[in-house]
């Protein structure tokens, strides 16, 4: 409480009671133009039009000679030349501790009617990443909650990694899981160009009172402006940094990055920079990089933020443009497959695609053969699998092939189950699958079950 009365009057004493005002001169499209702002206002600063009793926010985009680009917030319906135009300066944000719990949007204002203080520092919302030389390595592995990513797919603290989904295959379901279940001091999410049913149902139904207890939400759902839907991820990164600069721990989650892209590429265009990458700009590779570095270990004497950025990837494209640029930036990818989905095993990670860059530091000697081992098992399964499938498969002819069939219903299994217990218990887990499947014998099964082979171990 004393941090937001402390806030607030901090946020009093700044208040300009005098601000430079323009005129509207044109309107073009969705660009108005203002002009009397062009010696005061800078690219970015944040503007307000008064239009009778009614009010449009926006923000600088270009200047040209006398005159100042504003790209409104909202439709400029109803907007008139010679109304006035105020400069508002930068945009800043005023993260606070009491914003745990809390659904705000990407200005900091409250979105579940609730006041909201803000905090004592104001924070500009494209800060700079801490310096490369003085960044520590990553941290021990976390604990996630699921046997995967305890295990085969370890996270790291201070790692980045991303989800890569196409639509309706369980994405938004995992980042839950992980919000819910990965070890952190708080949670910070960004939900960019949801609908707004699905913010609601996300904050009460999937996170739940439990998850919202160390967590914030920062959302712009599709009906908001491109520069509101492209500063949300922006909001969300810049409150993480509050909390990493006391010491915390925090994870990082944005759904998705490739809706910040296609908010970016709006803002670019109406700006009149020329698309490039399959509709994108140049400048897209740049914004999402600077954002993922932003995440990730601090410096001594701070926390560290863990990240965990999706991807929307349309008909499983790995190579489409934000994909392609993210996979280069982070510190490893997990790519959901449609098809696994479709035969419910959740999450519908494909293993053999995905990678933990953390690895093998953030495994033991022994871990990391049985990761290895693993591994092994499911690329000649996934070789065989159409053999295997039209019954031409013959027990004997390969071990390895052998093994890899007796353990593939158990180790599908172990890819969707929670781990409660930690990592220690869920590699102890996985080293029985192994050891029971060295020595199993098969039998024919009457039919396969959930698109598995009919064979089954005993």
């Amino acid at each position: 409480m004393d941090e937001e009365i402390s806030g607030l009057r901090a946020r009093i004493a700044q208040m300009q009671p005098v601000r430079d005002v323009g005129r509207v001169t044109a309107v073009d499209g969705t660009t108005i133009w203002v002009s009397g702002l062009s010696e005061v206002a800078s690219i970015g600063d944040r503007l307000r039009l008064y239009h009778g009793a009614h009010t449009l926010g926006g923000e600088v985009l270009r200047i040209r000679n006398d005159l100042v680009a504003m790209l409104p917030d909202e439709v400029a319906e109803g907007v008139s030349k010679g109304d006035r135009v105020a400069v508002l300066g930068p945009p800043t944000l005023a993260p606070c501790d009491s914003w745990i719990g809390r659904v705000i949007d990407a200005y900091g204002q409250p979105l579940d009617g609730a006041p909201l203080g803000p905090g004592l520092k104001r924070r500009p919302f494209r800060a700079s990443p801490p310096p490369a030389a003085a960044r520590r390595r990553l941290g021990p592995r976390l604990s996630t909650g699921l046997s995967v990513f305890d295990t085969l797919l370890p996270i790291a603290q201070g790692q980045r990694i991303g989800l890569f989904a196409g639509s309706g295959v369980g994405k938004s379901r995992l980042l839950a899981q992980l919000a819910q279940g990965m070890q952190a001091d708080v949670v910070v999410l960004a939900l960019v160009g949801e609908r707004g049913r699905e913010v609601l149902d996300f904050v009460t139904k999937v996170l739940g009172p439990e998850g919202m207890k160390r967590s914030i939400v920062v959302a712009a759902t599709s009906d908001r402006s491109p520069l509101e839907r492209r500063r949300c991820p922006l909001a969300a990164m810049t409150i993480a940094e509050h909390f990493r600069d006391q010491g915390k721990h925090v994870l990082y989650m944005a759904d998705s990055i490739t809706r910040f892209a296609e908010a970016h590429r709006e803002v670019a265009i109406a700006s009149g920079e020329l698309p490039a990458l399959r509709g994108h700009p140049p400048s897209v590779a740049h914004q999402i990089m600077r954002l993922a570095e932003r995440a990730g270990c601090g410096v001594d004497g701070s926390g560290d933020i863990t990240a965990v950025l999706s991807v929307l990837v349309a008909g499983s494209d790995m190579e489409e443009p934000i994909a392609d640029i993210l996979r280069g930036v982070l510190d490893g990818h997990v790519v959901l497959d449609r098809q696994i989905a479709e035969r419910g095993r959740f999450p519908a990670i494909d293993l053999l695609r995905s990678v933990s860059r953390s690895l093998p530091e953030a495994a033991t000697e022994p871990e990391n053969v049985l990761i290895g081992d693993v591994r092994q098992l499911l690329g000649s399964y996934a070789r065989s699998e159409t053999m295997i499938r039209a019954g031409l498969y013959r027990e004997g002819e390969d071990p390895i092939l052998d093994q890899a069939v007796r353990a593939w219903a158990d180790l599908d299994d172990f890819l969707a189950e929670a781990s409660p217990a930690g990592p220690q218990r869920a590699f102890q887990r996985l080293e029985l699958i192994l050891r029971r499947s060295q020595s199993a014998k098969l039998r024919r099964s009457p039919a396969p079950q959930r698109g598995r082979p009919g064979l089954q171990a005993r």
